[in-house]
């Protein structure tokens, strides 16, 4: 504790115990608050030992003495009376040579079946003042207020009970993680064994770290914990015996939630506001608190705090300023609390507050990361034409939730879509960050339209200039679904999967390739079949790889897992997408996930060559009439003679644009999917911009007429020039 321990004195005084042999190896010796007597001494009654003791019960020790002060005796009789006594564990006299040497006091007090302490006969020595009347009623428990049943043993109350209370209470308080967590092992290790209720108020909102609060102080109830009247007898803490016309304290029968105050505002200057800045906490009796518990539980508070020295206010203090207060509360009938309760009442109150503002700083760091990550990685995944996507992300740990695994799909000009799945080494905050700086560098690279080999030789060198330990795997695939094939590069990556539409789950062989930030590799795609109603799976190696398993085996169970599910659906109906990705997870058992896992589902459903038109125009003058025409055919063969009149203008203006700049054939596409989308491209790497033309201009007003008829329009650069398109919504 602060200033003051509470230890339980090595040396005491001993007496023989009533109703024990003395020759017990066990020990028959009770701690006394008087010496052994001389013979023709007189014992000091129990009555007069102090405080409210109860007759029977083992009187506290004395506050501020020293253990060891020497006991002043009287000139007669050679005992302490009054104030001049001395405390209770005092050294015998130096020529006291017939007393016992100190041995530890017993646990318990042995009483007859009739609730008296009296000795057996033929026990002899027994101090007369040690022992209860037979017609006086047991003492009760000072930590329970619950009188012993007959025949069983009188708890008695030592310092030791204290500090063995306050360790487990605040190891209770140290397990909490969060701030629920935190509150809740505060109530629970509290209530029923050092209080009977307690009021948790923190600040609303909870300041973090070395942030200055801005605006008044205002506490919070935040929680709040008793023990409902009829299930006293349950938890072993029943009141004693009250006359049948002696009504309970009106706080035992009402919630303490709907009783207290919710939020109190600590006016500055006030009573309040003085108990919170002294820290140290105080009787409900005190000067200080009178005014205070008020202020803090509102109107409410008369109903909630009982008299008497049965509430302690425990100002909750973090690192840096008051973060709260607990109040603590017994009942009328249970023994009040001692002086020495206000340093255990300390004790709660600084463990609890370090560990809220521990749990503070720990939410804001877990806010962080997952803001970072969230960032990080794609929020939507975009729904490019012929394919579906689905993705999931799982962080290796609650207590790392950021990691370096992402996954992207990016569409590319001519419907078609990047696909790619990438881990940085570790899952950390610098990994995440080193994630995000590579999957924007993809991104860009993915918008030259650059092959996929390019696209991881531009990321190698990135990695390497971000550092020489900053390695990292990653796949990158482009799929078109016009000509259904998709080409593939691999950096160190484990191998992607296909499910075949008919159930049959394909490991693709790609060339496996060296780690991004190596350097000095070249990178090998290959381009392979995708046939409509396939499923590609990209994952990162967290899936795949554990303690217990490693790679290849980890594979196999994916693509048996795969098969599997399959089976289910049929041979003419493919797995449902999100339900894979499922299933896909299911497969990790409790222990068997190390790393981060980021996963990326594709189904390819294609676009069939009847809904594809495609034609290669001449750069001159008569082109622009030329497409006006076979987009005319193209729609009355599709049955969407409605859209001709938009088609025809929009498809004249931007094919004449390219032709005025262009020096090689000019390709016109039309796609029929969910909606009409009309693709023109050239070989100028120039990107047209929307402007506004005046009304002298000659031109200028094509790209005005796109973006207003259009459903949505825009322009790629590729490596061999540039795409122009638009879409159209199909009525």
């Amino acid at each position: 504790m602060d200033s003051t321990r509470v230890t339980e004195h090595p040396t005491s005084y001993e007496r023989p115990q009533p109703g024990v042999d003395p020759a017990d190896p066990r020990g028959a010796l009770l701690r006394t608050s008087t010496p052994a007597h001389a013979p023709g001494t007189t014992a000091l009654p129990a009555q007069a030992r102090g405080g409210d003791t109860p007759p029977g019960a083992a009187a506290p020790c004395a506050q501020g003495r020293k253990p060891d002060a020497p006991q002043g005796t009287g000139p007669d009789t050679g005992t302490g009376t009054g104030t001049d006594a001395g405390p209770e564990h005092a050294q015998p006299a130096a020529e006291d040579t017939g007393t016992h040497r100190p041995r530890p006091a017993p646990d318990a007090i042995p009483v007859q079946p009739d609730g008296s302490a009296q000795p057996p006969e033929g026990v002899s020595g027994a101090d007369p003042a040690a022992t209860t009347e037979p017609d006086a009623p047991a003492a009760p428990d000072r930590r329970t207020g619950q009188g012993p049943s007959p025949g069983q043993p009188t708890p008695m109350r030592r310092d030791g009970d204290r500090l063995r209370f306050v360790g487990a209470a605040t190891r209770r308080i140290a397990r909490g993680l969060d701030l629920d967590e935190i509150v809740m092992g505060l109530c629970r290790a509290t209530v029923p064994t050092f209080s009977d209720a307690i009021l948790v108020y923190l600040r609303d909102p909870l300041p973090v770290g070395d942030e200055r609060p801005t605006g008044p102080l205002v506490l919070r109830l935040r929680r709040t914990d008793r023990i409902p009247v009829e299930r006293d007898s349950e938890a072993g803490f029943a009141p004693l015996p009250q006359p049948a016309a002696q009504q309970p304290e009106p706080w035992e029968l009402a919630e303490l939630s709907t009783v207290a105050a919710e939020l109190c505002e600590v006016r500055t200057g006030g009573a309040l506001a003085e108990v919170l800045r002294g820290v140290r906490p105080v009787f409900a009796d005190a000067p200080a608190a009178r005014a205070a518990l008020p202020e803090l539980l509102g109107a409410g508070g008369d109903l909630v705090i009982p008299s008497g020295q049965r509430a302690i206010l425990a100002p909750l203090r973090g690192r840096r300023r008051v973060i709260g207060a607990a109040v603590f509360l017994r009942r009328p009938e249970r023994i009040p609390f001692e002086t020495d309760d206000l340093l255990v009442a300390a004790q709660l109150a600084t463990h609890s507050a370090l560990g809220i503002d521990k749990a503070v700083l720990y939410d804001r760091e877990a806010y962080i990361a997952d803001e970072l990550q969230r960032t990080m990685l794609p929020e939507t995944l975009p729904r490019p034409t012929g394919v579906r996507l689905a993705s999931r992300y799982l962080p290796a740990a609650e207590t790392a939730r950021v990691g370096g695994d992402w996954y992207d799909a990016i569409p590319l000009p001519g419907s078609r879509v990047a696909l790619v799945v990438g881990d940085v080494m570790g899952h950390s905050m610098t990994s995440a960050a080193i994630m995000g700086q590579l999957r924007t560098t993809a991104q860009t690279l993915a918008g030259l339209d650059l092959p996929p080999q390019e696209v991881l030789h531009h990321l190698d060198e990135q990695a390497q200039r971000l550092g020489t330990d900053r390695m990292a795997t990653c796949l990158y695939a482009v799929y078109d679904p016009v000509s259904h094939r998709i080409t593939i590069a691999n950096a160190g990556h484990p191998p992607p999967v296909l499910l075949h539409l008919g159930g049959r789950a394909e490991v693709l062989r790609v060339p496996p390739g060296a780690p991004i930030g190596v350097g000095g590799v070249d990178f090998e795609a290959v381009e392979l079949d995708a046939p409509a109603g396939a499923t590609l799976l990209l994952y990162t190696d967290g899936l795949v790889e554990s303690r217990l398993r490693d790679v290849w085996t980890g594979i196999e169970q994916l693509r048996e897992k795969l098969a599997a599910t399959a089976q289910l659906t049929g041979p003419d109906h493919p797995p449902p997408l999100e339900a894979l990705c499922d299933e896909v997870l299911d497969m990790l058992g409790p222990g068997d996930r190390d790393d981060d896992i980021a996963l990326l589902a594709a189904r390819f459903d294609g676009i069939a060559p009847s809904d594809v038109a495609y034609w290669f125009l001449e750069p001159e003058d008569a082109a622009p009439g030329k497409a006006r025409r076979l987009a005319r055919r193209a729609l009355a063969r599709w049955g969407m003679e409605d859209l001709s009149d938009s088609v025809e203008l929009l498809v004249s203006e931007v094919v004449t644009n390219a032709v005025r700049y262009a020096s090689r054939p000019v390709t016109l596409r039309l796609l029929r999917t969910d909606v009409l989308r009309c693709e023109v491209g050239d070989d100028v790497p120039q990107l047209p911009r929307l402007r506004q033309a005046r009304a002298t201009d000659e031109g200028g007003r094509g790209l005005y007429l796109v973006n207003r008829l259009a459903r949505r329009w825009g322009a790629t650069r590729l490596s061999t020039g540039k795409v122009v398109w638009f879409e159209l919504n199909r009525t």
